[in-house]
């Protein structure tokens, strides 16, 4: 058994099981990581993709494990090369980030600053998504840290640190009516034709539970990953929009007025996910800290010894976190 055989099926899953495109995107040849393939499961004495003719049509029941095996095994591999870099030098590597539009448009800018600042010889890579998609890439190990409100309570290989409270704003026309009062309710934005963010961004889902404990049914016409994009169908009459009252500038966006909702909707959290045992760089130590203050070396250090998410939860229990 060969650590290049584990990395080809690893890859191979990755890839839609699409052996050409995992040969390009490894810079070597389909033949090769074909026979590769095949002379591991003849050293298994199983198979780990199931064929028709020469294309491969599914992963077996046994394949499945083999290749969860796999992805650990590698994952081991390249914490033992980012060991190794630490103590060869400490302020060169590589930083990988998957997040939202909302996060990386308007929390993370200053932080990015500051960071490149003090490591300009640390690659930094971002990568967007929906939530699901960014828990995902950190649980596989392809990210070190996924920033996001939503999802990441749903994969358990991930330690996850509380950053910030935000809360909504809703944002209208300079002469809409609701301008004119002094304490919005509920049952007045259900009045309105909504757009807001597509379930399972951004803290949707502390929106639908408001609406739903009031008994209110919402009227959302219009959906949107990205707070500009509501920002532009507001403009356009569609209807009044409710996104994260940071995603509103006074500058950029003083055609709209940002009404406080804070009072009818509960907070959300913005959290941090790492890969449970990732070797943590000192570089990386440095970027908890500038996104979250309160996320000191020490904090995560005792974070990271936590037998589970519970314990981690409890470490921040009486932690009083910065609200944006």
């Amino acid at each position: 058994m060969k650590l290049q055989q584990l990395r080809y099926i690893w890859e191979v899953s990755r890839h839609d099981l699409n052996v050409s495109a995992t040969a390009q995107s490894l810079y070597t040849s389909q033949p090769g990581i074909s026979k590769q393939i095949r002379l591991l499961e003849d050293e298994l004495g199983l198979e780990i993709f199931s064929r028709s003719g020469k294309h491969l049509t599914h992963i077996t029941p046994a394949g499945k494990l083999v290749i969860a095996k796999a992805g650990e095994i590698l994952r081991e591999v390249g914490s033992i090369k980012t060991v190794a870099q630490e103590f060869k030098d400490e302020k060169k590597g590589s930083l990988n980030l998957a997040t939202t539009h909302t996060q990386a448009r308007y929390a993370l800018p200053n932080v990015i600053s500051a960071f490149m600042a003090s490591y300009p010889d640390v690659s930094l890579n971002m990568h967007q998504g929906t939530p699901v998609q960014i828990a995902e890439l950190a649980s596989q190990g392809e990210v070190d840290f996924a920033i996001a409100t939503e999802a990441l309570e749903h994969f358990s290989e991930l330690i996850m640190l509380p950053c910030y409270n935000w809360n909504r704003c809703i944002v209208v026309p300079r002469e809409h009516p609701l301008t004119r009062v002094d304490s919005i309710t509920l049952e007045q934005v259900a009045n309105y034709r909504l757009v807001t963010y597509v379930f399972g961004f951004t803290g949707r889902s502390k929106l639908d539970e408001a609406f739903s404990r009031a008994g209110l049914e919402p009227k959302v016409v219009f959906t949107a990953t990205d707070a500009d994009v509501i920002k532009t169908y507001v403009r356009s009459g569609l209807g009044i929009g409710i996104i994260a009252k940071m995603a509103y500038d006074q500058e950029s966006d003083n055609d709209l007025v940002a009404l406080d909702a804070s009072h009818l909707f509960d907070y959300s959290t913005t959290m941090i996910g790492c890969l449970r045992g990732t070797f943590l760089r000192g570089y990386m130590y440095r970027f908890f800290e500038l996104f979250a203050p309160h996320l000191t070396r020490d904090r995560v250090e005792e974070a990271f010894k936590a037998a589970n998410q519970s314990e981690v939860d409890a470490l921040f229990s009486n932690l009083s976190l910065p609200v944006k």
